[in-house]
């Protein structure tokens, strides 16, 4: 066997147990950066944000539906666990992508590159009809 085949280059996506416990918020290796840097700035950022978000939630929801009574009973509890979560979730999106920025070594107010480039020419837009903002 090669020396190259020996050291086997470390994986730049994470596997399904990093992954969980990136959801649950631990910090992946220095390897991944570039991973962790388009998941949370890059397209889809926001619907990734949203799925990763309901990863810890998922317990708690397999426990509503394992409550005793009628079944519209539980798929409500289910259904308002999922939006709670989900309007904290969106509520603390910004917060949550800062901080996650920074525990891996990222500045916390990285931008998405499309999205900082609309900003730019929505700025030299209004600066060319209105002047110059103060």
């Amino acid at each position: 066997m090669t020396a190259s085949r020996r050291s086997r280059p470390e994986r730049r996506r994470p596997g399904p147990l990093q992954w969980l416990g990136y959801a649950f918020g631990r910090t992946l290796p220095d390897s991944q950066r570039d991973w962790v840097r388009n998941d949370l700035v890059g397209n889809h950022a926001v619907a990734r944000h949203l799925v990763r978000s309901m990863a810890p939630f998922v317990p708690v929801f397999a426990a509503f539906a394992l409550f005793p009574g009628p079944v519209a009973l539980r798929a409500s509890m289910v259904l308002l666990g999922v939006l709670l979560a989900l309007f904290y979730s969106v509520a603390y999106m910004a917060q949550n992508r800062a901080r996650r920025l920074e525990r891996h070594g990222l500045p916390a107010d990285l931008e998405n590159p499309k999205a900082a480039r609309r900003h730019e020419n929505e700025r030299r837009t209004y600066e060319r009809r209105h002047g110059r903002a103060p």
